[in-house]
Formats: C-alpha cells, sequence, structure tokens
C-alpha cells in the first residue's frame, strides 16, 4: 500500500513559524483557506488547527510545483515542503501570528481533494445554523468553534487535574440502569434479553454516586454524559454533559468550598482570570425578594420591590383583592426612562404575559406628577410610601405586577433580565457568581395536587425543620445549594439523605409509599441500612459553563455534534426508523403517533 505521506513528516503548525525560523526547510500540513493569484505567484493561506501560515507558489522557485499548486482550491488539503522567507516590508500582516514570515513552496502534495463546501469557512458566516448543523464538520472548521471545543478541552483537562488533587477518584456509572423519578422523562432502551423489559438511560447518576460514598471510596467525580427527553431551548440538550462529584463526611461548606476553588480554577486556566474573593451568597428567599428568581444575574441593579402592604387596602381593587387573597404585588423602578412609548410598554406587557402575568401595570413620573391610569386610585399617602420603597423620581418609569407569588416573581424578575438587555445595562465582559442557599425542600404541583421536591428526593431537609414534615412541609428549607454566574445555574448540589428511616419520611412525604418505595428505590434503601455516611455533592452543567466561558448564547456552540430544538441531529438524520427485523428481535410493534 502506498504511503502517500512518504518521507514528508510534518516538523510545525501552521502558527509556530516566526523570525527565528528564517532559512530553515519545513513541513506543514493542512486545508487551503483562501487562494489568491497575483500575476502567475500564487499564495495560499494555508490552516491546521492551530492556525494560519501563508505560503507561496513562486514559478522563479519551483516551476514544476507552480504548475501542479494551479488546480488548487479552498478546502484542498495539502502536505507542503519549502523553506521559511521574511515577507517584504509592505506585506507584512500585523494581524496575523505568522503575519511576518511565508514558505516558498518547493514540493506539494495534494492529499485530498474539496468540493465547493456549502458555506464559507469564516467566522463571520452568513448560512444558517440548519445548515451548520448539516454540515458540523465543515461549522467545526471555523475558529470560532474550533476555539469552543479547545476551551471545552481546557476546562475537562482542568477539572480532572484538580479533583485528582483533591483526592477524588474517576469512577465510571452504568448507562443502563433502571427507570427513576428524578423530574423529566427517561430516555427509555428497550432489552433484547429480557423481552418487554427496559433500560432507562441516566438523568444523573444521582444514586450510583450516593451507593459510591456508601461503597466507601470517600471523593468521586465523573466527567459524564446524562439524559433527559423534555422540551429544548437554547441551554438544553437531550444528551448533555455534567462534571459530577461526591464527597463523604463533609458539610454544604465543605462542598461549597471545594467546588468554588474548582471554578476558579477553570476560570483562571482558560480565560488567565482571577477571583481572589469568595464568592458571596444568598439565600433562596432573598434571592426570590430581591430578584424574583433563584438565579440572579448580579451585573446590573433593577431589583424587585415589595409593596403588598402599601397597596393592600387601595382603591385599586386589582392590588387589594390580589394581596388580600395571598398574592404578592411587586414592582420595578427603571431610572430615567420616563420616555418609553406605548408601544414599548406594551411589548414589555406583552413580554410578561409569557409568564402568565395577567397585565402589567405602570406609572410614569414625570416633574412629580404621576402619568397612570391607576394613579388616581393612589392616595397621597400611599403615593408617598411607593415613593419611597421605590426611590421615584421624575424621570422615572415603574411596572408592577400582581398575582400569587410564584408568577408574580417569575414575571417580574423574567422582565428585569429583559429591560436589562434593552436598555444595555449588561457588560458582557463581566463574570459575577453567587451562591444560592436555603432552598424550599418541597413545593406543590396544583395540577397533580401533590407535594414535589424543588431539588430531588434525596437532599436533606435542615435538621432543625425535621419535625415539620408531616406537618408543614412547605415551611421546610433544605440542605440545597446553587452557584450562579450572570444569571444562568452552572452548578448545584446539596447534602444527601445518608439515614434509610429520613429517606422513607421524604418520600412518604411525595406521595411514594413504602411498596412504590421498595419497587423505584428498594436497593438505595437497603444500602443506608449497612451503614452510609453523611455525604453531598455537586454537579456543574458542563455545557452551560463553557458556554459563559466562550460567552456564547447557545450550549449548541460548544458541543462538537449537537441536536437541534427538536432533538434531531440534521446530519446524521437521528433519530431515524428502526428495521422491521430490530423491532421483532426486541418484542415491539410501533402504532400511529398520537396527536
Amino acid at each position: 500500500m502506498t504511503d502517500l505521506l512518504g518521507d514528508m513528516k510534518r516538523t510545525h503548525s501552521c502558527i509556530e513559524l516566526g523570525d527565528s525560523h528564517i532559512g530553515q526547510d519545513v513541513v506543514l500540513m493542512g486545508w487551503v483557506q483562501h487562494r489568491r493569484d497575483h500575476g502567475g505567484v500564487i499564495f495560499v493561506d494555508l490552516r491546521d488547527r492551530e492556525g494560519i501560515t501563508q505560503i507561496v507558489f513562486d514559478p522563479s522557485f519551483s516551476a514544476n510545483v507552480h504548475e501542479k499548486a494551479q488546480e488548487i482550491r479552498s478546502e484542498y488539503v495539502l502536505g507542503i515542503k519549502g523553506k521559511v522567507s521574511a515577507r517584504p516590508d509592505d506585506m507584512v500582516n500585523p494581524r496575523m501570528t505568522t503575519g511576518a514570515i511565508e514558505v516558498l513552496v518547493d514540493e506539494l502534495r495534494i492529499f485530498s481533494r474539496a468540493k465547493t463546501p456549502a458555506f464559507q469557512i469564516e467566522d463571520r458566516v452568513d448560512a444558517s445554523e440548519t445548515i451548520r448543523l448539516q454540515y458540523r464538520y465543515l461549522d467545526l472548521r471555523r475558529t470560532q468553534l474550533k476555539n469552543n471545543i479547545l476551551a471545552r478541552h481546557k476546562t475537562t483537562m482542568t477539572v480532572r487535574n484538580y479533583l485528582d488533587a483533591q483526592g477524588f477518584v474517576d469512577i465510571e456509572t452504568p448507562f443502563l440502569t433502571k427507570s427513576t423519578p428524578e423530574g423529566a422523562r427517561d430516555y427509555l432502551v428497550p432489552s433484547r434479553v429480557n423481552q418487554g423489559d427496559f433500560y432507562a438511560l441516566p438523568q444523573s447518576p444521582q444514586l450510583f454516586k450516593q451507593l459510591l460514598m456508601i461503597s466507601g471510596f470517600d471523593r468521586y467525580y465523573q466527567i459524564v454524559k446524562c439524559f433527559r427527553d423534555e422540551d429544548l431551548r437554547a441551554d438544553r440538550q437531550p444528551e448533555f454533559t455534567q462534571i459530577d462529584m461526591e464527597l463523604s463526611f463533609v458539610d454544604e461548606h465543605q462542598v461549597m468550598e471545594i467546588s468554588e476553588g474548582l471554578i476558579k480554577a477553570i476560570f483562571k486556566k482558560v480565560l488567565d482570570l482571577d477571583f481572589p474573593e469568595p464568592f458571596p451568597s444568598m439565600t433562596w428567599a432573598e434571592a426570590m425578594d430581591r430578584f424574583g428568581l433563584d438565579r440572579p444575574d448580579l451585573r446590573f441593579g433593577l431589583e424587585l420591590k415589595n409593596v403588598s402592604d402599601i397597596v393592600a387596602n387601595a382603591d385599586f381593587k386589582v392590588f387589594a383583592s390580589v394581596v388580600k387573597n395571598g398574592g404578592l404585588v411587586k414592582a420595578i423602578n427603571v431610572k430615567g426612562c420616563a420616555d418609553f412609548t406605548r408601544k414599548q410598554i406594551d411589548e414589555l406587557t406583552e413580554f410578561a404575559a409569557v409568564y402568565r402575568a395577567k397585565g402589567l401595570a405602570w406609572i410614569k413620573i414625570k416633574d412629580d406628577q404621576w402619568q397612570s391610569p391607576i394613579a388616581k386610585f393612589f392616595s397621597d399617602d400611599e403615593k408617598e410610601a411607593l415613593k419611597k420603597r421605590l426611590d421615584l423620581e421624575p424621570g422615572d418609569i415603574v411596572f408592577f405586577v400582581a398575582d400569587q407569588p410564584k408568577i408574580t416573581n417569575e414575571a417580574l424578575g423574567q422582565l428585569r433580565n429583559e429591560l436589562a438587555r434593552r436598555l444595555g445595562l449588561i457588560d458582557d465582559s463581566e463574570f459575577k457568581f453567587t451562591w444560592i442557599t436555603h432552598f424550599p425542600m418541597f413545593e406543590y404541583d396544583e395540577t397533580e395536587k401533590r407535594y414535589q421536591a424543588l431539588h430531588h428526593p434525596f437532599t436533606a431537609p435542615t435538621e432543625s425543620d425535621l419535625d415539620k414534615l408531616e406537618t408543614t412541609p412547605l415551611e421546610v428549607n433544605s440542605r440545597a445549594y446553587d452557584l450562579v454566574l450572570n444569571g444562568v445555574e452552572i452548578g448545584g448540589g446539596s447534602i444527601r439523605i445518608h439515614d434509610s428511616k429520613l429517606q422513607q419520611r421524604v418520600l412518604k412525604c411525595l406521595g411514594i409509599g413504602e411498596e412504590e418505595a421498595k419497587e423505584k428505590f428498594g436497593f438505595l434503601l437497603e444500602a443506608l441500612t449497612f451503614g452510609a455516611p453523611p455525604h453531598g455533592g455537586l454537579a456543574f452543567g458542563l455545557d452551560r459553563l463553557v458556554m459563559l466561558l466562550c460567552r456564547e448564547d447557545s450550549i449548541r456552540n460548544v458541543i462538537a455534534f449537537p441536536k437541534t430544538q427538536k432533538a434531531t441531529c440534521l446530519m446524521t438524520q437521528a433519530p431515524s426508523k428502526a428495521a422491521a427485523a430490530q423491532l421483532q428481535e426486541l418484542a415491539i410493534k410501533t402504532v400511529k403517533p398520537l396527536d
């Protein structure tokens, strides 16, 4: 078999050459980024993973090679031998790392010819995402995506080095496992050997990492694929990657300290940024009160203010009735924006409606005059109280949402973020972290008429609240904690329940009886009876973290081969129909999709 490389062995990457290499013979290999023919001399920008070097085919230097180079086109794969030469002074390109030199080619090998790509391999590509996902292998040649994937590599290597130094052991857990309720739909995998039975792809390694603590491994980590069959958006994929870790004999502060150290190490390695101070922290209750969301963006102000007490007896019955029925009235003061047009206000009202707000009340402050359809319903004392609490000044506009607490907080919290985007209040170069702690243990699902775990059912309740589990479960706080960066939850964890009886009490609160608990979690409950250490952990979303590191707005831009928002792969055309013989082996019969 002929060796296409022959004696041509690459000596340098396409970013290494500089003044110190002038006069040396070198071998480069890569793709043709651009080809230019200037009066018989052919200039080619040769690209590899590291960068670009200009190579030159000059007939006066090598006529035969120059003739062969006539056929070169964009994205051809080349190997060249040549001599490094200084560029003429008027042709130096200071924007290129190798812009002071070029390589005069005296041997050329064309390893592969290329069709015209579906789009130009440039960072400022104007092709649709659909086309770029269809030809993802071409899209990954672009510098932007290539650098994102390299940043991801740096991130994962930093994780491994840091956690190894902290005494963690990298242990793999199964992909084919038992379906357990963890908040999202499972991906089911039929078993051929055990026909009629199904495996589930793990939503997380939660139960296995707890079992590893019971096994005595003390500190575990894994960079692991997880799977959730749920509706997608920019920061979700059906398969995603977690930096997963679990520790024994620790409290929440120790877990948070190690996790914070990991994040600081990643930012130092990938972006050369230092964060010398400890990350700030706030309780879930404080985050909801000030920002309406448990993942607050701290890069700007626009904090929410609770005005329920002020408007409880106002003549504006919408506000008064909401308060009377246990609801919440909150407001946000947008300083200096009293010139918002009615069209802008209507757009913001429509935005709030997406989050189930039934309306968006507003008041403009102009020369100490209140301009609003609702201004007449407030007494002078109520106006004065609102003015003081909201710091109202001429030129401001204030928006109100009145509804049940969950809707009020979500709608106004999301409106806060939208206003910051529209008004340019966000500094994209900033990274603002905060820990969120003391989450509620449960929330009540009005649809299913039962309690649900706010995180997951293995989270430990705060010890001081244990006596409330059976009587007032909504007053129970958990030992959970999330790390939020720029309004995005990048990681979350908790101290786990390590006592079998307490675990059964929590499951009972969730409406999971003894028999159901044994069926779904029997192996964990039994393991807890064999001596389980106090333990806790945290999982970071690797995709989200790298997205923020790369200042991207979608995790699809930091995953090599992502799915679309409909969970399809446009490149491989997955998912696809299974062959009849395969279905027969699995004892599966397909039916028409439900409407």
